[in-house]
């Protein structure tokens, strides 16, 4: 069993969904702009971070 409550069957209708919505043609591409956005947010939150951490220690 995964956190809260989620079963692996769970993430199998959700996988199932995204085929419904976007296709299978638009699949690869979908993903692709995903992980795009994931590393852009991951850069960003550690961009801040070491913003914080500069201020904190200057003031």
């Amino acid at each position: 069993m995964l956190r809260n409550g989620l079963e692996p069957w769970h993430l199998l209708i959700v996988a199932v969904v995204f085929l419904l919505l976007f296709g299978s043609r638009k699949l690869p591409d979908t993903a692709r702009a995903l992980g795009k956005s994931m590393r852009i947010l991951k850069s960003e939150a550690k961009a801040m971070k070491e913003e914080d951490g500069t201020r904190g220690s200057a003031g």
